[in-house]
């Protein structure tokens, strides 16, 4: 996140704006950019856990409707707390190995939580 908070000035520099509107639009990239990466670094950190008996628990408390979609090396996970308000988390790359994205989708698939297969061969 912080990277793209680095590099979105210059995208916005390079492109063919005239310089009277590219400087403060860079400016307010960067500013933005560097907002989302601190509020996504103060995120707490979760514990995701999903059982063999189709249950699905985050941080110890059992979750409604957990759903897990996958965009490549990415997963998204939404589900609903105790108060049935709806939580979404990303997991990129960085933040979950290759061994646990491996793992997530097989308990995922076991259980049936999740998306459906897709109905075609990729």
């Amino acid at each position: 996140m912080l990277t793209m908070a680095v590099l979105a000035p210059f995208a916005v520099l390079v492109s063919e704006m005239p310089r009277w509107a590219a400087w403060p639009l860079a400016a307010c990239a960067a500013g933005y950019g560097a907002y989302l990466a601190w509020r996504e670094a103060r995120q707490p950190i979760r514990k995701v856990v999903v059982g063999s008996d189709d249950l699905a628990t985050i941080d110890g408390q059992a979750v409604d409707a957990m759903r897990v979609d996958w965009r490549g090396p990415l997963a998204f996970i939404a589900w609903r707390d105790a108060d049935g308000r709806l939580q979404r988390r990303s997991l990129w790359p960085d933040t979950l190995s290759a061994a646990q994205r491996r793992e997530l989708r097989l308990a995922v698939r076991a259980t049936g939580d999740g998306q459906s297969p897709p109905s075609m061969a990729p």
